[in-house]
This record gives C-alpha cells, sequence and structure tokens, in this order.
C-alpha cells in the first residue's frame, strides 16, 4: 500500500492530487471527479462519463445500416432501434 501524502489547500481552494495517483486513476486536464465530504473526510471519485458524440456515432451507424437494408423507417421502427441500443447500453454498464 502507499503511504499518504500531505497536500495544501490554496487560496482559491484548490489541492494537487500526487501524480502517482493522477497516473494510476488516468485523470487528465479537465477530468470530473465527485466530491463527499463527511465529518472531517474528503473523498474524490472519478466520474466517469459517456462520450455523447460517440454514442450518437455508433447509433447513426446502426440507423444508417439499418436503412442500407431495408430503407425508409417509421418513427416506431426508430423508436424500436433506439430503445434496443439503450438496453445493450444499460446492460454493459452493469457488467
Amino acid at each position: 500500500m502507499v503511504e499518504p501524502e500531505v497536500t495544501v489547500v490554496s487560496a482559491k481552494g484548490q489541492i494537487v492530487i500526487p501524480a502517482y495517483v493522477r497516473n494510476r486513476l488516468g485523470l487528465k486536464p479537465r477530468s470530473k471527479l465527485l466530491v463527499y465530504s463527511l465529518e472531517d473526510t474528503i473523498i474524490l471519485k472519478k466520474l466517469a462519463l459517456p462520450d455523447v458524440k460517440e454514442e450518437m456515432q455508433e447509433l447513426w451507424r446502426e440507423i444508417d445500416k439499418r436503412l442500407a437494408k431495408h430503407g425508409e423507417m417509421s418513427q416506431e421502427e426508430i423508436n424500436r432501434v433506439l430503445d434496443r441500443y439503450r438496453a445493450r447500453r444499460k446492460k454493459s454498464k452493469r457488467a
């Protein structure tokens, strides 16, 4: 186990996360962290936000494949594709 380090709170309320922690967690500038506090304890948790642009591109690729194979889609068919996509994403997040 790594020994704890001391960090200082700046006048702006900023702290430095040690380099080995940033590297191990893959923290880059602009990474999002959840902040929890309880009595005299602060917990930081890396927040993994989905890449919305990539998700939309993947979804449109799936719709484009469907269009190429079967032609135009009704709103009901588009909704079914969306529902299947969302179900797969939800299932993969639980795994």
